[in-house]
């Protein structure tokens, strides 16, 4: 009898786990369906909290989160906030760093490329002469992201920024910021008085 021998996770990632999901997903197509959910509670001035729980994917809600997480929003005094936590604009230089970084360490683990250090530095550029309203011109959002990686591990330094790349090719947060991605916006509120 030969026992099977079980595979440390290379990066972090369960490999076979990785590919029995993409061979799932190849198989039932319907199953890469999702929706992620996030509730916002506004606090006082800029100051809101999120809470992200419970989401639908492979086919059903998922229940595995016991806990919720809850992440805060505001603005610096500067932009008459309270400094209670990170800009919105501040989150959306984290999700696509996080993004990146998650997909590289996957393709990575896939490729059977050993990691030993990833780090990133995300800067965004904006002028709030957009966002305040003063100039027709002026876009609201970033003009420009840059994002630079350093990376160590057993691969040539063109095998470790070729994971970068495909890492780029496969984000969804990387996706949304260039392609834009159609939002709608509706509005509840109580019946008045009469």
């Amino acid at each position: 009898m030969t026992a099977t021998v079980q595979r440390p996770p290379l990066n972090g990632v369960d490999v076979p786990t990785l590919f029995a999901t993409l061979d799932a997903v190849k198989g039932a197509p319907e199953i890469a369906q999702f929706q992620f959910r996030a509730r916002n509670e506004w606090i006082s001035g800029t100051h809101s909290r999120s809470v992200i729980q419970g989401f639908f994917g492979a086919g059903q809600e998922d229940t595995s989160r016991t806990d919720p997480f809850t992440y805060d929003a505001d603005h610096p005094a500067v932009l008459v906030g309270s400094n209670q936590a990170p800009t919105p604009v501040e989150f959306l230089l984290h999700a696509i760093a996080t993004c990146l970084t998650a997909g590289l360490a996957n393709i990575a683990a896939a490729r059977g490329i050993t990691l030993r250090r990833v780090s990133s530095t995300v800067e965004g550029d904006i002028d709030l002469l957009g966002v305040f309203g003063l100039s027709d011109w002026v876009r609201n959002g970033y003009r420009q992201i840059r994002v630079h990686f350093d990376i160590e591990g057993d691969a040539s330094a063109e095998e470790l920024a070729a994971l970068v790349q495909q890492s780029r090719n496969r984000s969804a947060v990387y996706d949304v910021l260039i392609n834009g991605t159609d939002v709608q916006i509706d509005v509840s509120t109580p019946a008045k008085p009469s």
